[in-house]
């Protein structure tokens, strides 16, 4: 009974979006179009199944339905309700406000029960001289930065990095950041929808009235401890086969998230413990399970249920793989084996 599943787009009109996913084959809706939410349980854009016998219900109703049969008999028990990753698609046709986001503990108190947000990007496109803000310069302290907002010259304390196709940066709970206009990436993020934001440049929203800021909370939960500046993730790429390759991006305990570049046939397995999330960034193909299978093509997501078993993904294609790691046994082991010590996977992944 259990598939790949797929799911209806939920776009999202923010102020600073284009229409850029025609680009790759999208049919969008008028108008601006910032955000493809691919694979949500937030209540702020919920997913709907697009496919198969499941065609129709909603994820949390999904969640519900199948329990631990979608999302696997490792996550924790604070996570059997509410799936705990959120994937997106963001088109920066100009540039997004400096924002924070918070932790689990702070967003527990300050944002009724709602997750933290730890993220990562992965830029799938961008425009010669696109850049965008990670991190604060060093040094700068909270004085600082509760002075340059007071003053307006808070752009003085960002930092400034240019980005490139292929480039994956890992932002954690109270790093400072903004995406830079020219820039299509994909997010994998923990289900929150928890934002502090710092600078809107001034702009007016469709309101006729400038977007809030949230300076306060923002302050409480940036980090001001860095004194050296954060940079992009390395990650670290094995060969699969001749034609095939693995690199693991980013990995903590909230995320797992691979980059999988196949030409011919790689296996997969659900094994019941957890679910795999795969976005298609290049190429096209299908994946094959006991029962079928279904295609799939540029900037598309599935969601391979927990308990599916085995299955192959066959095609010419880029796919980020994400998941909710064991660490020591999905990440750190198998790099090991690789001839990697344990320092090195995580000087590259965390």
């Amino acid at each position: 009974m259990l598939y790949p599943l797929k799911f209806k787009p939920v776009y999202k009109d923010y102020i600073w979006g284009g229409r850029n996913f025609e680009k790759y084959g999208r049919i969008l809706p008028d108008g601006i179009v910032a955000e493809s939410w691919e694979i949500s349980c937030h209540p702020n854009g919920i997913s709907i199944v697009s496919n198969g016998a499941f065609e129709g219900i909603s994820l949390p109703e999904l969640v519900k339905k199948l329990g631990r049969k979608l999302i696997g008999n490792a996550l924790a028990e604070k996570d059997s309700d509410r799936f705990p990753l959120l994937v997106k698609f963001i088109d920066a046709n100009e540039d997004l406000s400096v924002q924070v986001h918070p932790d689990d503990s702070y967003a527990f108190i300050h944002e009724n029960g709602e997750y933290g947000k730890n993220e990562m990007w992965y830029i799938i496109s961008a425009e010669p001289g696109a850049r965008l803000v990670f991190d604060l310069m060093p040094g700068t302290s909270k004085n600082d930065f509760a002075e340059a907002v007071k003053n307006g010259t808070l752009e003085k304390y960002l930092r400034y990095i240019e980005v490139y196709p292929g480039d994956v940066l890992n932002i954690p709970a109270g790093l400072v950041h903004a995406i830079g206009k020219g820039i299509i990436l994909a997010e994998i993020q923990q289900n929150s929808d928890a934002t502090y934001r710092i600078y809107d440049f001034n702009r007016i929203g469709k309101d006729g009235k400038k977007r809030p800021l949230h300076i306060d909370k923002a302050i409480d939960v940036i980090n001001f401890n860095s004194e050296v500046p954060k940079e992009k993730t390395r990650g670290i790429k094995i060969k699969l086969d001749s034609t095939s390759s693995k690199t693991y991006l980013v990995a903590n305990k909230y995320f797992s998230v691979e980059l999988l570049e196949v030409t011919g046939k790689i296996p997969g397995l659900a094994d019941g413990s957890k679910f795999h999330i795969y976005s298609f960034i290049d190429g096209e193909g299908e994946i094959i399970y006991k029962n079928g299978s279904i295609n799939f093509k540029t900037l598309e997501s599935v969601l391979v249920p927990a308990d599916m078993g085995e299955y192959e993904i066959a095609g010419r294609f880029k796919a980020l793989k994400s998941y909710v790691p064991d660490l020591e046994n999905d990440v750190i082991a198998p790099l090991e084996k690789e001839g990697y010590s344990k320092q090195e996977i995580l000087n590259a992944l965390y």
